[in-house]
């Protein structure tokens, strides 16, 4: 699938990590369906901590719903292939990009916005990578897939411009810059959004 390079993304997922990814798919679709849940818990956390925000409230309750509906699909996807999900801890990747974000409001509204734009553009770069790697039940879903957090990231993005207009360019630039270190650093294990994991012998 040749899907446009996320703009906000400043460097490609490396050929190592989308290689590691297609060779280990258990250990992707396990981390897949925890990033599903923690895709709608974040956005949810957002109703929570801005119920004044209106336009934002309702827009990530819909997210929040797709969000568990493709929970639901990674799930039913698992259970086909004999795959049972397991508890994770926090992956480096999500851990460090949270250790960037700003503590004060209303700098840490626009750092959440823009650090859940990087995510999705994120995933939605590497469905569309794995599109022609996975077995054809899982290319189907991972092509909507692609479509459905481009349009997230895209959705985020778009409060972060709207909030913050003044500032959301910088900060961007300054966070998505740490997301590609992170995303393309060797890793110390393969997730969704790691960087290369080791290689398995």
């Amino acid at each position: 699938m040749s899907e446009p390079f996320p703009a906000i993304l400043t460097a490609p997922t490396p050929e190592a990590w989308t290689a590691a990814a297609a060779a280990r798919l258990p250990e992707l679709l396990v981390d897949h369906a925890n990033c599903e849940k923690k895709a709608a818990s974040s956005a949810m956390a957002l109703i929570f901590a801005y119920p004044e925000d209106t336009s934002l409230v309702l827009a990530l309750a819909r997210l929040a719903r797709e969000e568990l509906r493709h929970f639901e699909q990674v799930h039913r996807a698992m259970r086909e292939l004999g795959i049972s999900g397991a508890r994770q801890r926090p992956g480096r990747y999500a851990q460090e990009l949270r250790r960037c974000l700003r503590t004060t409001h209303p700098q840490r509204k626009l750092d959440l916005l823009l650090a859940a734009a990087l995510i999705e553009a994120r995933s939605a770069e590497r469905f569309a990578l794995l599109t022609d790697r996975v077995p054809a039940p899982l290319a189907a879903l991972y092509r909507e897939l692609a479509i459905s957090e481009a349009r997230h990231f895209e959705l985020y993005l778009d409060f972060a411009r709207e909030r913050a207009p003044q500032q959301w360019q910088a900060r961007l630039a300054e966070l998505a810059a740490r997301e590609a270190q992170l995303a393309t650093a060797p890793d110390t294990e393969l997730r969704f959004h790691s960087g290369p994991p080791p290689a398995v012998n």
